[in-house]
């Protein structure tokens, strides 16, 4: 695709998704007011300029969530297009192992609640980034 002069390329942006697994379940909210609402997704946002993958989870964890989280480790990642909303998202993911602690909504205009599921029976309509996931065939437990 080529664009005329002056016209502006939308560049894809990335997202960190923060996977927190608890007692062979994983954290999930329902997402309100941005593109993917009404879906169920992990935690997470945008990679800040200058911000490393662990940081931009640990801050989106806390901002969303309340919880603060220590540990983690790198997943996979996903390349997400959001036809409805024409955006594009490069999706980074950690896994986190939280022992105790619950959530809490702490930005009520982005997420309606948040829930814990069991891997093999999430809620439906999932997250774009986590429907790629699953047809990866990656388990946060493996």
């Amino acid at each position: 695709m080529t664009a005329s002069a002056g016209e502006q390329h939308p560049h894809p942006r990335v997202g960190v998704g923060v996977c927190i697994c608890r007692d062979g379940k994983v954290l999930l909210g329902k997402r309100i007011g941005s593109h993917g609402a009404h879906t169920w997704s992990f935690p997470g946002g945008h990679l800040e300029f200058g911000e490393s993958v662990e940081e931009c989870a640990r801050r989106e964890v806390l901002e969303e969530t309340g919880l603060i989280i220590s540990t983690l480790r790198k997943g996979p990642y996903t390349n997400d297009f959001f036809e409805k909303e024409q955006k594009h998202y490069a999706t980074l993911f950690v896994i986190v192992e939280l022992k105790n602690g619950e959530p809490k909504i702490m930005e009520p205009d982005k997420c309606l609640e948040w829930k814990w599921f069991p891997w093999d029976a999430l809620p439906q309509p999932l997250f774009l980034p986590i429907i790629h996931l699953k047809e990866m065939g990656f388990s946060p437990f493996k």
